[in-house]
């Protein structure tokens, strides 16, 4: 059998908020309903999510999540960036709503996938249909094995405060002997948790660290994602 469609029903605590969050991505609504109970749909392409009201929900605690495969992760971010920007001036990366930016994690495959939380804390989960043709080269360092782990954790799992935590281990201990291109990227990674768990002074502290890593030219080009979204971090928090 073909033509099969699954569309995910998540609560949400006001079909308004949520209609105006994802027209914000460059959704567009296609129903509101307010009885017998609220109710509200949003559309994207062929992507289609179904909300429905719920009295009392609290975002932090909500359980609400779905898997979204699309062709490209990078282009629909960079999408939903754009929107984020133009509306609030800034990559909304702490706080409920937050976004993720597009990363390969260990348990994903050689698949780059990103987060949005929206405003009820629902979870969606982008992911590419096909593995990158390019494959990443394994981690060189004990720093490069623990970032692996620390995305699985922040960005899988959503526990940003473990992740932070088991990479500030290893960069006590192990900085000085990873390559410059995972420690950069460890460091960017570190900059992202600490905008996520509101710490404005870590972030500028990190953003500096990376700033005084020697690198090429050829090494900027190679880290060109990893240090514009430092920087980008930096100028939020300054």
């Amino acid at each position: 059998m073909t033509g099969e469609k699954t569309i995910p029903l998540l609560p949400c605590r006001s079909i308004d908020e949520t209609a105006d969050f994802y027209r914000m991505l460059g959704f567009e609504r296609t129903l509101r309903q307010t009885r017998p109970n609220p109710y509200t749909v949003v559309v994207k392409d062929d992507i289609e999510l179904h909300f429905f009201g719920v009295d009392e929900l609290d975002p932090e605690n909500t359980y609400g999540t779905c898997i979204v495969i699309v062709p490209d992760t990078g282009e629909l971010f960079e999408g939903f960036a754009a929107g984020m920007r133009a509306e609030h001036g800034r990559l909304l990366v702490s706080g409920i709503p937050r976004t993720t930016r597009p990363r390969k994690r260990a348990n994903t495959g050689n698949r780059a996938g990103f987060s949005v939380v929206d405003p009820s804390g629902n979870v969606i989960r982008f992911f590419p249909a096909a593995e990158d043709a390019e494959q990443e080269p394994p981690p060189e360092s004990r720093l490069g094995r623990t970032l692996a782990k620390a995305i699985v954790l922040g960005d899988s799992k959503g526990d940003a405060a473990q992740a932070a935590r088991i990479l500030d281990g290893t960069l006590a201990k192990a900085a000085d002997e990873a390559p410059k291109r995972e420690l950069v990227e460890a460091l960017a990674y570190r900059a992202e948790l600490a905008a996520r768990l509101g710490d404005r002074d870590r972030v500028r502290e990190l953003a500096a660290r990376v700033e005084g890593v020697d690198l090429t030219e050829e090494e900027r080009e190679r880290l060109e994602a990893a240090l514009a979204a430092v920087e980008e971090l930096r100028r939020q928090m300054s």
